[in-house]
């Protein structure tokens, strides 16, 4: 009897360092078997170098033949640190029925910047009944947008209640011009107009860019024979087609941390837990609840921007293995900083550059005293020139300065104003600091051997050097000076944890709390007022460096803290077991006494009877989520449908105000055959 071949699926994630990439199969029961993992550097410049570097590995690792992979699933902070960067193209924002005035709302003017806004009458109420429609204005200054915009975002007064004037100005804008349009009612059916066009906004200025992350990424899986559906994580943690994300990029914000929940509950098979997911530049904190991340009801906050993105409930923090490892100033016994910055590790400086960072290192250990810039360096980042386009004229001679190999910060700078100078180009994205963190820690104390040891151990002796209050030394020896990074990283992670905790029960002051408990636990003399905390449900500890950092987080949390096997690739594997499931959404309102409208989709229907209404909403919610599954990339979608109703009572007798009708499709993905 011929055994069953189960078919292979590849999962993707970049994150802020490192791109994962992992091989699974459905072999083995519900959890699967991970057959191969592999991780290569994040090439921020070019996505595509980072993902053929880690999916390359793997397909050696494994021996597999490209062409049995059936489901290529990623995620991807591109949107995420995109927003947060205020990174982008340059969008025309369309506004339908609004005034000037709407731009100050919901920080719609902030985000826009220099973009173009074009005003146009129109709009609709509360029941859909439309205003004169006026778009002379905009079929005006079309040409001239054609020319200077990569794409338009519309939003309309009500769209969410009749569309009509949204897909009126989308038709002739793309009749004219040919460019990418969003219109705010595609993206959400919520009401809130500025920040409904605020999230359009976004949307419109991410196309391009998840355009050409999907573009070079099928380019690569085309040349590795790899003919298999490609599917991207949401910022729910549900699984989209590819092209589904093209057209709502803005749904990928918070992809990666989303499917790291997704991968956490896969392995550990818990329903209830704080999920921490800590990686090279930030730890991600959040909540699962029954089986699903919990999702933060008021719409993803990236960049500043409250969009209304359904995503989870991510707290971030600036804690990762390569966070800036600083001292407190100004104490007599100075704490060991961590973060929020990013930088280079010395270890992984020292195994790409060698002597140049050596050398260096030696020169500033044989100075009788410690500089305040040892161990310090300057690199370029590699980004394409054009991208240093806008540089003032001290920023362009000390970018000119700094090379593709690090240079040391107590040659390159002789004043405050150059350290300034250089914080800005590191700003732009266009220069990396290399100095100790505590990934260095780890190599010093032989926790983490992947890069040069010996680099890092002479960084832990300079930063050993550096003075207190009194005038000593801060540590004794390279490994105690390691050991007391190693410390505080794992109690600044309880911390972090219980601040979520804290914040999801809605407690005031949950960073000053949750500091407190933390201290009380860890201090020998915990004062008169003794008090302890404990989570409800364990942690699962996530990223490539939780087994070493979580080891001490049980006492601190009061529960326990679980790190699965191949934690390593968390994200990556979340990208490839979770499910599609989009929603579709209706409503019924009653514009006056037995009138009842029914808005769904881009259709606007009376009825005289309301539960014709009703049941044709259910309908209509049915069909779009059905067809929304297939175009999301699943053939098999369970579809479940719930209406809610606001009603009053008058004089004894029921008055029907308004229903919400929500259908939630689901199901997993189509794979090659």
């Amino acid at each position: 009897m011929t055994a069953k071949l189960h078919p292979l699926f590849l999962g993707i994630d970049t994150g802020g360092t490192y791109t994962d990439a992992v091989l699974w199969s459905e072999e083995g029961g519900p959890k699967g078997k991970v057959l191969a993992k592999a991780k290569s550097l994040t090439t921020r410049h070019d996505l595509a170098v980072g993902i053929s570097g880690a999916v390359d590995a793997v397909l050696e690792k494994s021996g597999t033949d490209p062409a049995a992979i059936k489901l290529v699933s990623m995620s991807t902070t591109l949107a995420t640190n995109a927003l947060v960067e205020g990174q982008g193209g340059r969008v025309a924002l369309v506004m339908i029925g609004f005034s000037e005035a709407d731009l100050a709302r919901d920080g719609l003017k902030t985000a826009l910047g220099t973009d173009p806004v074009v005003f146009c009458p129109g709009g609709h109420d509360v029941h859909g009944n439309a205003a004169k429609l006026d778009l002379s204005g905009l079929e005006a200054a079309l040409p001239e947008l054609g020319r200077s915009v990569s794409g338009f975002a519309i939003c309309a007064y009500f769209a969410t209640r009749n569309p009509a004037h949204e897909l009126a100005a989308r038709d002739l804008i793309r009749d004219k011009t040919g460019l990418p349009v969003t219109a705010s009612h595609e993206l959400s059916a919520k009401l809130g107009g500025p920040r409904r066009a605020l999230t359009t906004l976004l949307n419109a200025r991410l196309i391009s860019m998840i355009d050409r992350l999907v573009a070079a990424t099928e380019g690569f899986l085309a040349k590795r024979g790899i003919a298999a559906p490609l599917m991207v994580v949401r910022g729910d943690g549900a699984l989209v087609s590819a092209a589904f994300a093209r057209q709502r990029p803005i749904e990928t914000i918070l992809s990666g941390p989303a499917a790291s929940l997704v991968g956490a509950r896969h392995m550990t098979g818990l329903d209830d837990a704080m999920v921490s997911d800590i990686g090279g530049t930030t730890t991600d904190v959040a909540v699962l609840d029954g089986g699903r991340p919990r999702l933060d009801p008021e719409g993803a906050t990236v960049g500043g921007f409250r969009t209304m993105v359904e995503a989870v409930a991510m707290r971030t923090f600036g804690l990762g293995g390569d966070s800036e490892v600083a001292l407190e100033d100004g104490a007599l016994d100075p704490k060991i900083l961590l973060g929020p910055r990013r930088l280079v590790p010395l270890a992984l400086a020292g195994m790409a550059h060698g002597e140049a960072v050596t050398a260096e290192l030696d020169r500033q250990l044989r100075a009788p005293n410690p500089g305040r810039m040892d161990g310090r360096f300057a690199v370029r980042t590699g980004v394409p020139d054009r991208l240093a386009a806008g540089l003032t004229a001290p920023e362009a001679k000390l970018y000119e300065a700094i090379g593709a190999a690090p240079l040391a910060l107590d040659r390159l700078l002789s004043s405050n104003a150059q350290n300034a100078t250089l914080n800005r180009l590191v700003a732009r994205g266009l220069v990396h600091i290399c100095g100790f963190t505590p990934s260095d820690a780890a190599h010093v104390l032989g926790k983490q051997a992947n890069w040069d040891a010996a680099t890092a151990r002479l960084g832990a002796e300079l930063f050993a050097r550096r003075r207190d209050g009194r005038g000593q030394a801060i540590a004794a020896t390279p490994e105690a000076l390691a050991e007391r990074v190693l410390v505080t990283l794992t109690r600044w992670s309880a911390e972090y944890i219980l601040e979520t905790a804290f914040a999801e029960d809605g407690l005031d002051g949950a960073t000053t709390v949750a500091h407190a408990l933390v201290q009380r636990a860890v201090d020998a003399h915990p004062g008169i007022a003794r008090f302890t905390v404990a989570l409800d449900r364990p942690v699962i500890g996530l990223g490539a460096s939780a087994p070493l950092h979580y080891a001490g987080l049980p006492p601190l949390v009061g529960n326990g803290c679980i790190v699965p096997e191949d934690t390593d690739v968390a994200n990556a594997l979340g990208a490839v077991v979770g499910q599609v499931r989009v929603s579709a959404e209706a409503r019924v309102s009653q514009p006056k006494e037995g009138l009842f409208r029914l808005a769904s989709g881009q259709t606007v229907r009376d009825f005289t009877d309301e539960d014709k209404a009703i049941a044709a909403a259910e309908a209509d919610v049915r069909a779009i989520a059905a067809q929304r599954a297939r175009d999301a990339g699943t053939d098999n979608a369970e579809i479940d449908v719930a209406a809610e109703f606001k009603v009053s009572t008058v004089e004894g007798q029921r008055m029907f105000i308004e229903a919400h009708v929500v259908a939630v499709a689901s199901g997993r993905p189509r794979i090659a055959m």
